[in-house]
């Protein structure tokens, strides 16, 4: 004689159900965007032409460790972050809001700009993602900087758009412990309704 699993005697109401459903998601959902991933969106032209205004991507939040949510302190510190890769992170000058760029000097590195090329550990790097606005204009901090020596644990960040970037060069070096994420993906990329820049959609971001 078979049993039953369930029956409409012991049935939890159906407000029951579709609330443990929910909350269930809602649990999840935090969880991702807490550990796991999260999704941003680009507003300046800082990063051009790596990222485009409109660009909507996903970063790993696990890339470099775990936090205890809403503090620095780590449950776990992953690999630590490397020259070149692209992070989210708290702007030094407001913790509350999320600043973009590139990590062009690790610490230990001295990092020198001359005449808008940048100097690492003496050698000038090689850069094919990087962009001039203003190739022929030379201005002070903008173009020439440093040489300063990246301390322990924190990172010297650029953006791409190297004349329409406030970073590094103007504010300073960026804590390990305030790098949210690491970008990883486009999901979604548009200049508006009737620019969907459809070859953009699931392209690696580097």
């Amino acid at each position: 004689m078979s049993t039953l699993l369930s029956s409409s005697r012991h049935r939890k109401p159906l407000w029951l159900e579709y609330g443990e459903a929910l909350l269930v998601a809602l649990v999840l959902a935090i969880v991702i965007r807490t550990f796991v991933v999260q999704a941003f969106k680009i507003p300046s032209e800082s990063m051009l032409n790596t990222l485009l205004v409109g660009d909507h991507l996903l970063a790993s939040k696990f890339a470099y460790g775990v936090k205890i949510p809403f503090t620095h302190t780590y449950i776990w510190r992953g690999e630590d972050p490397q020259r070149g890769d692209i992070v989210i992170f708290e702007y030094p000058n407001d913790p509350d809001t999320d600043f973009i760029k590139r990590i062009v000097g690790i610490p230990g590195d001295i990092i020198e700009v001359r005449n808008k090329q940048l100097y690492r550990n003496g050698n000038p790097v090689k850069e094919e993602y990087i962009r001039f606005t203003e190739p022929d204009r030379i201005q002070p901090v903008r173009d020439n900087f440093g040489p300063v020596t990246v301390p322990a644990d924190k990172y010297f960040v650029m953006g791409d758009n190297r004349d329409n970037s406030m970073d590094s060069r103007f504010w300073g070096f960026v804590n390990r412990s305030a790098i949210r994420a690491k970008a990883w993906r486009i999901y979604w990329s548009w200049g508006g309704f009737d620019d969907i820049r459809w070859k953009r959609l699931g392209r690696a971001i580097e």
